[in-house]
């Protein structure tokens, strides 16, 4: 996301009008499903996908179409079984894809909303996209976060703020249609230990949208070159977190350092708060002596029972870079499951 509102931004202070290309429903086993995006201008794609195939590249001509004619369009593409061969996917379902054409002269102020995104982008709270969808195939953009509250369209916030979901929605409020995603969800994965592993899991975390810290007493393991795209390094003992670091509900916890002894210091300290995800590195043998002194020390089962370990997805990794996707594929796995259930296809919105 962080992408492609700089790249709007861009084309707008260079001069070139660009449209932004979005999946804004789906339905069945399309390739992309809503809240996919990609950028053309006049040299062609300049960012993202919106799953490839023959959709994308008739997209990209209706795109480049768009572009010279100044206008904004919105184009269902039906995938079902019978006309899949004749528009080259292996996938059935459909896909319904606007088209937004923004003009280097900005008329609608999306310059402004960009540099509010790429803002919100930087908080650890939900931040969301919200679009009226206009009787001319285009759309307002607007944002919505609760300390910046509604910006861009002029729409009731409590009404608005009441169909925000964490997955991407179509809704109607007051006689008008909305497109709503997520562009920003609050919460950081905070990675104890600074070791092998973790200088393999923060860049790819943090490539596919996680906001990283990493906490560890080392110095030697705490230099931010090792951790490219993290959002801050700390050199801070393992004793006492909370008198550094709030954790809060919507928080990752990775915990990985240099020793048994370390790990158990973070982890009970981990599940005396509500987190989304505590994930502990070490074997099944660990599992079993540290799950008896937890309870020894008063942490209810329940709470036990929402440790991921060993941690990452069973895929047999082995090196740390093997281990780092591992880890990684199960927070992205998290992640989508807290997204709930893609909404369901309304063919009134095919027009």
């Amino acid at each position: 996301m962080r992408e492609m509102f700089s790249l709007i931004k861009q084309n707008i202070e260079t001069g070139n009008d660009v449209i932004l290309v979005s999946i804004i429903g789906d339905f069945g086993s399309a390739p992309r499903g809503a809240g996919a995006h990609m950028l053309v201008n006049h040299s062609g794609r300049i960012y993202g996908t919106i799953g490839g195939g023959a959709v994308e590249y008739q997209s990209e001509k209706l795109a480049a179409e768009a572009l010279q004619e100044g206008r904004s369009l919105i184009k269902a593409f039906s995938l079902d079984q019978n006309q899949v061969e004749d528009i080259g996917m292996i996938c059935g379902g459909n896909v319904l894809v606007i088209f937004q054409y923004i003009s280097a002269n900005d008329d609608q102020g999306v310059e402004e909303i960009c540099d509010e995104a790429l803002a919100m982008l930087d908080k650890n709270e939900d931040a969301w996209m919200v679009c009226e969808l206009l009787d001319d195939d285009s759309w307002k953009m607007g944002l919505y976060s609760e300390s910046a509250g509604l910006i861009g369209i002029d729409a009731d916030v409590d009404g608005i703020r009441e169909h925000l979901r964490t997955n991407s929605v179509r809704f109607n409020f007051r006689d008008k249609k909305y497109y709503s995603e997520p562009i920003h969800q609050g919460g950081r994965v905070l990675v104890f230990g600074g070791g092998h592993v973790a200088q393999e899991l923060v860049p790819v975390l943090a490539h596919v949208g996680f906001s990283c810290v990493v906490i560890d007493d080392r110095p030697e393991f705490t230099r931010p070159e090792l951790f490219p795209g993290a959002k801050d390094v700390i050199m801070q003992g393992f004793e006492d977190i909370d008198s550094y670091l709030h954790i809060n509900r919507r928080d990752y916890i990775v915990i990985m350092t240099r020793g048994h002894a370390h790990d158990y210091t973070v982890l009970r300290q981990s599940l005396l708060v509500d987190t989304t995800y505590v994930g502990c590195i070490g074997s099944r043998a660990k599992i079993s002596g540290t799950t008896q002194r937890l309870l020894n020390d008063g942490i209810p089962q329940e709470k036990i029972d929402h440790i991921h370990w060993p941690i990452g997805l069973a895929i047999k990794a082995e090196t740390p870079a093997e281990i780092a996707i591992s880890i990684a594929g199960e927070l992205i796995m998290v992640r989508a499951e807290l997204a709930g259930q893609k909404p369901q296809w309304n063919h009134a919105w095919l027009g």
